[in-house]
């Protein structure tokens, strides 16, 4: 069995260029405490170089959380240069200057910890749950590869990350069952040069002709603590943490200033319908419309839209396709928010032979009952207790917690937005999400059939006035 390099030589290797503790100023603690749906202390504050840190202290078990977002996802690249954030993600445990390849991994995994990474359109996150004496590790870890990931960079580590990710897309996307239905849809909504226009995963002609200087460049702009925010959760000694944080990040530079996406709104303009050929067996029809971003007014609502016609099978949809009619498999509804602007989709895949028409019209007189009559209070009710439900089961681990609280760190700036956030869905009334439904579940919207190859006399549409999607 290998055994672990001692930290203190790693923590040695790691100071080398980085500020001491008196250099790393920081501005006054801002300290909160949350007591609905759960309670948290917090403690935020930010370093000079931008970075900020929310630390929340738990000792109920001796296990620390250390979660990091990067405000970047696939919404800050361009046409033609997709893809960069997810495949700088896998770049980011190629290892750095003092970590070694696949060091990163190991250094935790021996430890006792998990970790990973992932990327959306609008932010990129690590993290790492370790028991509480390797605290310090995961800091000058997560530190090295800030401040220090380009000296270790190399041609030979993009072309492999490279190749990893095309293939990632080919098994997940391409060559998947109903892979690509996503990325049709999103084309059919979205403008070409809107951020939200295109996968995360990106294309793979994009990912071929990215380059070390692409990738560098990428890393440059956005991987700088002032496009970060640093939340440790769990057990820790709270002196100690701040004065380690301040000596392994307060002498990372801070990046250019980073300049926004902020696309006009989509707005459709009637129903545009998309037939896929796919290599399924079951034809799938999704029905999508554009809806208000994250946080805002009637983004809450709509979720519990979603609960009561697709959540279950307790729900309208669900009820009437699957169990009534029997002329579906699978159903499914909800809001996905997201910063930029939101959709709202119902998904159904129907029964063998079934004509997603049918399926179509159905939805269409379910969403007619709720735009001419408000929902019952026990629907309400069991939408807001699904909610609290999995809000509270999310919030169970160190690792679920950190990241949450980055999350609202990250779009809100308040990682206490918490309560407000849980007092936008306790204040839903069934008046409200009626006017929701009437308000955006309209004519207005893209209705994408996924149908067998040489089916498409099962599709939602005329194909006579729609254009045909092929893979």
């Amino acid at each position: 069995m290998k055994t672990l390099r001692r930290l203190p030589s790693l923590v040695v290797a790691l100071t080398v260029g980085a500020a001491s503790p008196a250099l790393a100023q920081r501005t006054p603690s801002t300290v909160q405490t949350v007591t609905r749906p759960v309670n948290l202390s917090l403690e935020s504050y930010q370093l000079d170089n931008g970075l900020n840190v929310i630390l929340s202290r738990d000792t109920s078990v001796p296990v620390v959380a250390v979660n990091i977002w990067y405000h970047v996802g696939s919404a800050n690249e361009e046409p033609g240069r997709t893809g960069f954030a997810h495949l700088f993600e896998h770049m980011m445990f190629q290892g750095s200057r003092n970590v070694g390849e696949n060091e990163h991994f190991r250094l935790i995994e021996e430890a006792g910890g998990d970790l990973n990474g992932s990327t959306t359109s609008d932010r990129t996150n690590y993290f790492e749950a370790v028991p509480s004496n390797f605290l310090e590790r995961v800091l000058w870890q997560e530190s090295d590869r800030m401040g220090f990931l380009l000296s270790a960079m190399t041609q030979e580590k993009l072309d492999n990350q490279r190749s990893v990710v095309q293939n990632e897309r080919r098994q997940n996307y391409d060559n998947a069952p109903y892979g690509l239905a996503y990325e049709t849809m999103l084309a059919a909504i979205y403008p070409p040069d809107h951020p939200y226009s295109w996968p995360t995963i990106g294309s793979l002609t994009d990912l071929e002709a990215a380059s070390l200087e692409d990738v560098q460049a990428f890393f440059r702009r956005y991987y700088a603590p002032n496009n970060a925010s640093l939340v440790i959760v769990g057990d820790f000694e709270p002196d100690q943490t701040r004065a380690w944080v301040e000596r392994y990040f307060g002498g990372i530079p801070a990046g250019p200033p980073i300049v926004r996406p902020s696309p006009a709104p989509v707005r459709l303009n009637g129903e545009k319908k998309v037939v896929l050929e796919d290599r399924v067996q079951l034809p799938r029809v999704t029905i999508s419309w554009v809806t208000p971003a994250f946080f805002q007014p009637d983004d809450a609502d709509l979720d519990f839209v979603g609960s009561i016609l697709g959540g279950g099978r307790s729900s309208r949809l669900y009820q009437r396709l699957v169990y009534e009619d029997q002329i579906a498999q699978s159903v499914s509804a909800s809001q996905q928010s997201r910063p930029l602007g939101s959709l709202f989709a119902v998904t159904v895949t129907a029964r063998p032979g079934v004509d997603l028409s049918r399926i179509v019209a159905v939805v269409d007189e379910e969403i007619a009952k709720l735009r001419s009559e408000p929902p019952t209070d026990r629907e309400v009710r069991a939408a807001l207790n699904n909610f609290e439900a999995g809000f509270i089961q999310g919030m169970q681990t160190a690792l679920g917690r950190a990241d949450q609280i980055n999350m609202y760190a990250t779009y809100t700036g308040d990682p206490a937005f918490i309560e407000r956030d849980y007092a936008r869905y306790a204040a839903i009334t069934p008046a409200s999400v009626h006017a929701a439904v009437q308000r955006y579940l309209t004519n207005d919207r893209v209705v994408l059939s996924v149908v067998p190859e040489e089916q498409t006399n099962l599709q939602a549409m005329d194909s006579s006035i729609s254009p045909l999607v092929t893979r």
